[in-house]
């Protein structure tokens, strides 16, 4: 009988053991599956191309995340206002240097007005869209 008490005391000390383990192995798929999840998530944030709202309901900035190029989209869900129209059509680095979220765009406010920033260079230009092409554009800010 005291045999038989002392494998089954051994038993439950290695079956929880063995659970412990098994739920810790567990723990770290579940830890290591939303890791990556995370990274995942993170690397939408370097998307190449980004919608940027502005505060008119009808139009956002679309920008090239790695070389800055950046054109005003608008949109209509009554009439035929929709269309694309470019803020600047070159790119602001060389393709060598081009990075995925290299370029990201920061409103301000002024409804027409956005800050772009090299994130990498730290250089910034100020960007104008507007509905009438000579008021667009996008200027260095030194």
């Amino acid at each position: 009988m005291r045999k038989l008490i002392i494998s089954l005391i051994c038993f439950l000390v290695v079956s929880t053991a063995y659970a412990k383990a098994f739920s810790n192995k567990l723990e770290g798929t579940t830890i290591e599956r939303k890791l990556n999840e995370y990274v995942s998530l993170q690397n939408n944030d370097v998307a190449i191309y980004r919608l940027f709202p502005t505060q008119n309901t009808w139009t956002f900035i679309k920008l090239n995340t790695r070389n800055g190029q950046m054109w005003q989209v608008q949109f209509d869900v009554q009439g035929d206002n929709r269309g694309v129209t470019y803020l600047n059509l070159l790119p602001l680095v060389p393709k060598e240097k081009e990075v995925d979220g290299r370029f990201t765009l920061y409103s301000t406010e002024n409804i027409y007005t956005f800050i772009l920033i090299d994130q990498l260079e730290g250089k910034t230009w100020q960007v104008q869209w507007s509905i009438d092409a000579k008021d667009r554009g996008v200027i260095p800010i030194d």
